[in-house]
């Protein structure tokens, strides 16, 4: 019973594999920042693309000089 604890102990005092939790929580922080950006400017350009596109549909091309 006694190597159990032990075992436990040890275990709860190795940092190796916290790091990997370290990296994993800052990697998925830096990516759903990323999409909530591309979210938010995603919906911006698309109403401003659209004005762009209407403008542009509306010009008369004139093809003789």
């Amino acid at each position: 019973m006694e190597s159990h604890v032990k075992r436990v102990l040890s275990f709860r005092k190795d940092e190796q594999g916290a790091v990997t939790v370290d990296w994993v929580v800052l990697t998925a922080s830096l990516v759903s920042m990323g999409m909530i950006v591309g979210v938010a400017l995603w919906g911006e350009t698309g109403g401003l693309s659209e004005m762009i596109a209407s403008f542009i549909g509306s010009q008369e091309v004139i093809s003789s000089f």
